[in-house]
Parts: C-alpha cells; structure tokens; sequence
C-alpha cells in the first residue's frame, strides 16, 4: 500500500512539475531573444579582408534553436529546461560577442581569431578527418584507461583489505601517483615498439594510481558494522571483497576514477602533440604549427565535445551503480 501512495505521489509530482512549464516558459525566454539578435547583427557590414562565412553560422544557429524549439515542447522537468535553456543563451552569447569582436569590428586579430562562420564550415569540411582523429584518441583513451582500472582496483581491494599492507601501499601510491605520467614518455619511447603503445602505457599510468588510491581509501574507510555483519554470515574472503567491500567502497572508488579520467584526457592530447602521426592532439599541433588556427580552434573545440560527452556517459554509469544510495 505505501509503495502504491510513493508511486502515486511521483506521478502527481511529475504532473505539478509539467504543468509548471506555460507557453510563456517554454517558448518566450532569453534564449529565444538571443538567437532573434545573433540574426539580425549578421545584417551589419562586414569588416574581415576574408570571407566570414556567414551563411554557415546562420545555419548553425538555426538548427540550434530548431533543437531548442523541439526540445521545449517535449520536456516535462523545469529545472532540466532551465538547465539546458541557460546552456544554449551561453552560447548564443558567446557567438554574439565573438562575431561582434571578429567579422563586424574587427577588434581581435583575424589571423588568430577567426569568425565563428568559418569555423563551422571548417568543421564541415574537415568532418571526415576529425572523425578519424577523434577515433584514434578515444581508442587509445579506452584502451589505456580501461586496463588501468583492471590492474587498478582489484590491487587496491586486496591491498586495502590487508591494514598493514594497505598503510605502506598508502604511501607509496601517493609517491608514484605525484609523478606525472607524461615524464615516462622518453622510457616508454626506448621500451616500446610503437608510440600508439606508450601512449596506451601513459594512460595506464594516468589512470592507474588515482583509482588505485580511491579504491585503497574507500576499503579503508568501509564502516566497521558492515564488515561485522559479513562475518557473522560467515562470507568467504572473494565474496566479502567483491560482493560487500567492492559495493561499499564504489563512491570513493569513483571519485578515483574520474580524477583519472579527467589526467587521461589532459596526457593524451599531450602525448599525440608530442610524436603521434594521427589523433586530435596530433591534428591541432600539425595545424598550428603552420599557423592555421582556424583548424587550430576546431581542434580544441572537438576536444571540449568529446570531454564533456565521455563525461556525463560516465557521470551517468556512476549514478547508476550508485543508485542505492538514492
């Protein structure tokens, strides 16, 4: 009867929650007046010796405020609206200025600054080829990342369970793990047969000792009366780690793992700009050092999308296996 009334309530909740959202909320805010200006000042003249673009970034902002329009309509949560609405005026924002401050007045140097329409037709054009080299980095990112947490947590379960062994290891993790990665790149070079392979060897690294670490800290940390409880079950050393400590310590062990994810990132574009032959890093050192910076621009902002989508795919892995504590 009380799990009827709960999933009674969430629905009116959700239905309180849609029939905040008028017409007015939906359709008529800052984000919709922002997309009306960054229209209109493409009216302005010019004042860029190059082609701007301008029909690419008007169609950008059209396909961007048709998703808004559509989105609007369909979504029930205000605050997810709101969120999302806040997003789409930032960039709107952002255009604005950018275009104001490039194609129309000129005021930054157009060699280095270019205007938003040509970079969206760069993106276009260059689609195919950004392709391949976000596919390059994401494989080596998953490769690598993926192999350190199968060394990284399973090592930290069975050194955290042990008090004495998970002290001294404690220590030497926060040794190894104050070492940047990026300084084994020469060893790895000598060592390794391929630069894709230390690559994958630094990620390892950069992945390894923050979840290692994590997973060595939430052991440590797991509350007393839980272990306490399983043993009076009597449960077998590999069922209490996997089944009882391992659960227990995921929120630590996360907060490991996405430290790690976020110095993946960060090393690899390093490592590519390096010696790699393909991949993000690699295109938007090859570009700038032919002081292209339009493609220079489109690099960095393909590194941002695939940041921020790896991200919230992981954030969203994370609430799920942590839904329990909801």
């Amino acid at each position: 009867m009380s799990l009827f009334k709960k999933n009674n309530q969430k629905q009116i909740e959700a239905f309180n929650e849609d029939q905040s959202l008028s017409i007015k909320d939906r359709f008529l805010r800052v984000v919709n007046i922002l997309f009306a200006l960054l229209l209109l000042i493409q009216l302005l003249p010019n004042h860029n010796s190059v082609n701007p673009k301008t029909v690419y970034l008007i169609g950008f902002a059209i396909i961007l405020e048709a998703i808004v329009l559509i989105v609007s309509s369909l979504i029930k949560n205000k605050s997810a609206h709101t969120l999302f609405v806040d997003i789409i005026s930032f960039l709107y924002g952002l255009l604005i200025l950018w275009t104001l401050a490039t194609a129309k007045f000129n005021i930054l140097k157009e060699s280095l600054f270019p205007p938003p329409g040509r970079i969206f037709y760069q993106f276009l054009d260059d689609g195919i080829k950004l392709l391949v080299h976000a596919g390059s980095s994401l494989a080596i990112i998953l490769e690598g990342y993926l192999l350190g947490l199968v060394i990284a947590i399973p090592l930290g379960l069975f050194l955290g369970w042990s008090a004495r062994l998970g002290s001294a290891a404690t220590y030497i993790s926060k040794f190894f793990g104050s070492i940047p990665p990026i300084v084994y790149i020469p060893y790895g070079i000598a060592l390794l047969p391929t630069f894709r392979s230390v690559s994958v060897f630094v990620i390892l690294l950069a992945a390894f000792w923050p979840a290692f670490a994590g997973t060595m800290s939430g052991v440590l940390h797991v509350e007393k009366k839980i272990v306490d409880s399983a043993r009076v079950l009597n449960v077998k050393k590999f069922t209490m780690l996997f089944k009882v400590i391992l659960p227990a310590a995921l929120p630590e062990i996360f907060l490991g793992c996405n430290q790690g994810l976020g110095v993946s990132f960060i090393l690899l574009t390093s490592a590519e700009m390096i010696g790699a032959s393909r991949g993000i890093g690699f295109y938007v050192k090859q570009y700038s050092d032919f002081g292209d910076y339009t493609r220079t621009i489109v690099g960095l902002t393909v590194i941002g999308i695939v940041v921020v989508i790896i991200t919230m795919l992981f954030n969203k892995l994370q609430k799920y296996l942590l839904r329990w504590k909801r």
